[in-house]
């Protein structure tokens, strides 16, 4: 394997600057880098990374980072220069097993080098995420309706995986809901928790979190129950570690909650629409992400094409709707925000784009730039901070 050694060691030693937050706090960073994932059925051979200008918004043209099969979702480390992406097997796609693959980040390009790739120890991995001390990863495995929790070794590869859990039961829809479908991994702020939501059960599943032995253990309450026919997919905190959301993928909507970080222990405020109460259409739900400062909560509707904005009660966690705003583009998959939440980019799915658009920091209302640049069948989108500053 062709590693650059000085990256390797300044990985053990822990020398090379977190890459998602500025090394000066007091200045925003200029230049951060955009990974997307994707889809590798059709023109896309993998993840590719774009420069992307924090001050201005301008987004540059993709580069192949890495050949891999279907990278449909990618997290960074939280210190260290690399990065971890699931890798769904299929005939396409050309991989043996369903996987999450370790990468080496190089610094100055953004390139990626595959250090290894470990079993998701089930079907369709379709999420990871990196725990806050960045020794372990966990995935959830759509198609087979399991986690897992597998270890970081020190210079970056993954190791077996420490902790696996297969999820039961169904609930209401005919189709979707028939089994167990872990659709999203999302560790509490302190690391101690772990929240797993489950689409075909209409559960977010809450485990105890060993950080040093990467075990998993059933919460006491060991789960939330949604509305049937729910569907949660993707889970998000609030900033102040005190509130919680969750985007309900099957009856488009989300819901809020309260949280006991001692506890791990979440309590259902309300749930809202995604959706204006004239559309009509077929709709499903995808990403959440609540705004850096905390005053605003962002979820995508694929089929109104939309993201949908609602303001944050300070004292209580609610939800207010506050508008709509089109992707300029078909099925948004996903998007992100940049560390600052000056820019929000998505994922077109189907129109095989990625569109910016400028976060008024008054009203969280989005605003086009104008820019769609082309990446074949993009899935996710996560910023990452170059060291060209």
């Amino acid at each position: 394997m062709n590693i650059n050694r000085q990256i390797l060691a300044a990985i053990v030693v822990g020398s090379v600057a977190p890459l998602v937050y500025a090394a000066d706090a007091q200045e925003t960073p200029r230049n951060l880098r955009v990974y997307a994932g994707t889809y590798t059925g059709g023109a896309s051979e993998g993840i590719y990374v774009l420069d992307f200008d924090a001050q201005t918004g301008r987004l540059g043209h993709p580069q192949l980072a890495a050949k891999t099969g279907n990278p449909s979702f990618l997290a960074l480390h939280p210190a260290k220069p690399l990065l971890y992406a699931v890798g769904e097997a299929t005939r396409e796609s050309g991989e043996k097993w369903d996987s999450v693959t370790a990468f080496l980040v190089e610094p100055e390009t953004g390139a990626l080098t595959q250090l290894n790739r470990a079993s998701s120890r089930g079907g369709g991995p379709c999420h990871v995420a990196v725990a806050p001390a960045g020794r372990h990863v966990a995935v959830a495995n759509y198609g087979s309706g399991s986690i897992a929790a597998l270890p970081i070794r020190e210079d970056g590869p993954l190791g077996e995986a420490s902790a696996f859990v297969q999820h039961t039961g169904s609930s209401i829809h005919p189709q979707r809901q028939r089994e167990a479908h872990a659709h999203s991994v999302t560790f509490d702020p302190a690391g101690r928790f772990l929240f797993a939501a489950d689409l075909g059960t209409d559960q977010i599943m809450v485990y105890r979190f060993n950080d040093m032995l990467g075990t998993l253990e059933a919460n006491d309450p060991p789960s939330v129950h949604l509305a049937p026919g729910a569907g949660p997919r993707h889970f998000a905190f609030h900033p102040s570690g005190k509130f919680a959301y969750v985007i309900n993928e099957l009856d488009c909507t989300i819901t809020a909650f309260t949280y006991d970080p001692a506890a791990g222990r979440l309590d259902p405020i309300h749930s809202v629409t995604t959706v204006p109460g004239d559309f009509t259409g077929d709709n499903t739900t995808a990403e959440i992400k609540v705004h850096p400062s905390g005053r605003f909560v962002y979820g995508s509707n694929r089929g109104h094409d939309s993201i949908a904005v609602f303001t944050i009660d300070a004292g209580s966690g609610a939800l207010t709707p506050a508008g709509w705003t089109s992707t300029q583009g078909k099925t948004p998959r996903n998007f992100n925000m940049d560390p600052e939440g000056r820019f929000l980019i998505a994922a077109n799915q189907e129109s095989d784009t990625l569109a910016v658009f400028r976060i008024d920091p008054a009203s969280g209302a989005l605003e086009p730039t104008g820019q769609t640049v082309a990446v074949p069948s993009p899935v996710c989108v996560v910023f990452s901070q170059s060291p060209a500053q």
